[in-house]
Formats: C-alpha cells, structure tokens, sequence
C-alpha cells in the first residue's frame, strides 16, 4: 500500500510529483533514489510550464528504465516498452481524461496568479499528490 503521507511529506519538503513517482521506484529501478530525484527534477509542474504532468514523466520514466531499449540488437525491447507506456497512458486516462497540468488542474501552473490559485485551492498539496499516488498505483500493477 502507498503511503500519502509519505507523499504530502515529499511535497512539502519541495519534492516535485515526478520526483516522488520516480524516486519511489528508484531501489528496484536499480538506480539511487539521488539519482531518480536529479533525473526528474525538471518535470515537475509540467515541466514548470503546465504541460505533461509530471506524475506522469516520472511514471513513463520509470517504464522507460524498467524497458526500454539501449541497444540496437534488442530493438524488440522497444515494442515491449511502447506496449507498457501505451498500458500505463491508458489506464492514467481512464481516470483522469488529460495527462497534462493545465487540464487536471484547471489552472496554468506558469503563471503566478494562476499558481496562486493552485495554492488557494489547495490543489498541489492534495490534488496532486492523490494524481502521485494513482500513478504508482498503475505503475505497480504494470510492473
């Protein structure tokens, strides 16, 4: 089971939703959890511009680490990692419809009146960790 306060901790110490995602698989990942959280550290808030979620980057990261390919002779990797990436988008959409910030919060998270209002609302430290956890939640289950 994922812990929620383990991730509204992570939020609250500065921690960007890709970060948390990533990081929380960085062990079996065979990477650091330093590692995890350098490598995603610009993916968070859509990549500060309200793109793609960056619960989402952390998660397609992760698959990318656990399947992708890295040489040519096993290229047959790659439809196993796209099938995988293709599994987890679905199932992210089934519950959310959009995977980028701007949608699922209904506000640009670039722009400081609109952030502002992220933070009124209380959306990044309860929205967005709920989006964290449903991606682990997914990634666990392709995993």
């Amino acid at each position: 089971m994922i812990e929620e306060s383990m991730i509204r901790k992570k939020f609250i110490k500065g921690y960007d939703c890709s970060q948390v995602v990533l990081s929380y698989f960085a062990e079996r990942l065979g990477i650091t959890e330093e590692m995890a959280n350098k490598v995603s550290a610009c993916f968070g808030g859509g990549m500060m511009h309200g793109d793609t979620c960056g619960a989402f980057t952390g998660a397609i990261m992760a698959v990318g680490l656990k399947y992708g390919h890295c040489e040519v002779e096993h290229m047959g990797q790659k439809d196993i990692m796209n099938a995988k990436r293709a599994e987890f988008l679905q199932k992210f959409q089934e519950k959310y419809a959009v995977c980028n910030c701007k949608g699922l919060l209904k506000h640009d998270i670039s722009k400081l009146e609109e952030m502002q209002k992220i933070l009124d609302e209380g959306l990044l430290f309860d929205f967005c960790p709920e989006v964290v956890k449903d991606s682990i939640t997914i990634l666990k289950e392709i995993f």
